[in-house]
């Protein structure tokens, strides 16, 4: 399968299919085993794992040195390369998520509720494992060692597919945590690579329904949109961020401004980043000025709608680069410099726009009205909302979950950052005496 969303004109090749399901069904037998594991020695293999990271960072960032050279010389975009960056630093912060994760408490066995019938039958609803899960990724390092801390915590294990551009990169990492995982006697089929195969393998994934549970693709629109139409496996949709701001009517322009650069420009390769301004129109002509002059000084090209693209012209502000707005931009995530600007006459208006444009992933508002804020975050239909804070904030790490599997977008079973807890599914208990039903 194509990161672009067409689909591989090369039939599955039975051969990698046959390898694919043998790869997962030795992960079962290998969670099997982990689902027994108590959280004590869990936290002592994730301690290890962070340790063997960190002491390996160097290498790791010399392999990825190898990824960024290759991927500058195709052509990848800024935000890409910016998460495909795995530096030292980037290690040695992923290795502290891990030692974070060990913090977490354990959610295996945690009772979600209970209750005991009238014939003393006692009832437990109770977290358990998944079981096998299923990454497709691209360019994106860090998920490696993020989705392996979290599978590993929460009972599970999983089989990755990372792409080809964090090829070497992926298989640095992931022969750290093989090495860990067998020194400290559990088996490295918890944690394998299918990217040997190739595109193969993920469209082998996408078919290995039966021997793996969940399938989560991380990456652009036409990734996720490919994996959700072709895949057999159950998916978890983590959605592309086409984030919104709007600027109410009431809002402070002090917070407004600072808000809005950390959420446009901090990172731009990310999911949670900016993309499109929306402002009331009653303080569009005092706030876009100001609103354009600090954008264009971190070097933001703004696609304006006609309003917004006059107030902006007429702001006088010489070094903005403006372009007129189309359709298209109103539903696409640049993952760039880049940001659509538009005005609306009502609060009603922003929500409308919003809903009908947004991936359903983060969207933030800024009011210093109550009652704007309520209706706002009530209507507003996406995993998270923000008043008065930056979009960067939705995060599995900013949440206190130490890492992410990803946000997922969709509305069942989980949704918004995926932690330890959406990492697991419950079976009921029944303790009794001997009753029967009558």
């Amino acid at each position: 399968m194509l990161a672009s969303g067409r689909q591989d004109s090369t039939v599955l090749d039975p051969e990698v299919f046959r390898q694919v399901c043998a790869m997962a069904d030795a992960a079962t037998q290998a969670q099997r085993v982990l689902a027994e594991a108590n959280s004590e020695m869990k936290n002592a293999l994730l301690d290890a794992m962070a340790d063997e990271l960190e002491a390996a960072s160097k290498t790791i960032a010399q392999a990825n040195d190898v990824d960024m050279r290759a991927a500058r010389q195709e052509g990848m975009s800024a935000g890409k390369l910016d998460r495909l960056h795995f530096d030292e630093t980037r290690v040695k912060a992923a290795a502290d998520g891990v030692r974070h994760v060990a913090t977490l408490p354990d959610p295996i066995g945690q009772v979600v509720r209970g209750s005991t019938l009238p014939n003393g039958l006692r009832l437990n609803e109770v977290r358990v494992p998944i079981g096998v899960f299923g990454m497709i990724y691209e360019a994106r390092p860090n998920v490696t060692v993020d989705v392996a801390s979290l599978c590993l915590k929460s009972g599970n294990a999983v089989l990755l597919r990372g792409g080809h551009e964090a090829r070497h990169t992926n298989e640095a990492t992931l022969a750290i945590i093989c090495k860990v995982l067998q020194e400290q006697g559990f088996d490295p089929a918890l944690v394998a690579s299918v990217d040997r195969f190739g595109r193969m393998g993920a469209t082998a994934m996408m078919e290995a329904r039966g021997h793996i549970d969940v399938l989560v693709p991380r990456g652009g629109a036409g990734l996720i949109q490919a994996v959700v139409r072709n895949s057999k496996v159950p998916v978890i949709e983590t959605g592309a961020g086409n984030v919104h701001i709007y600027v109410d009517k009431a809002a402070d322009f002090a917070k407004a401004i600072p808000v809005i650069l950390n959420a446009k420009t901090q990172r731009v390769g990310v999911c949670n980043a900016a993309e499109k301004l929306i402002v009331h129109r009653d303080v569009a002509k005092e706030f876009l000025p100001l609103a354009a002059r600090a954008l264009a000084d971190a070097g933001v090209e703004l696609h304006a709608d006609d309003e917004a693209y006059e107030i902006i012209e007429q702001g006088g502000i010489g070094n903005v680069n403006l372009l007129h707005a189309t359709g298209e931009d109103w539903d696409t995530e640049y993952l760039a410099l880049k940001m659509g600007v538009k005005v609306v006459g009502t609060l009603d208006e922003a929500i409308e726009h919003i809903n009908v444009h947004s991936t359903g992933h983060t969207e933030c508002i800024i009011s210093e009205d109550y009652s704007a804020i309520e209706r706002f975050t009530k209507r507003i239909d996406s995993a998270v909302v923000m008043a008065n804070a930056s979009s960067r904030f939705t995060d599995g790490g900013m949440f206190g979950f130490g890492a992410e599997l990803g946000i997922s977008t969709q509305k069942l079973h989980a949704r918004g950052p995926m932690g330890l807890a959406e990492m697991t599914t419950t079976k009921w208990i029944g303790y009794g005496t001997g009753q029967v039903r009558a």
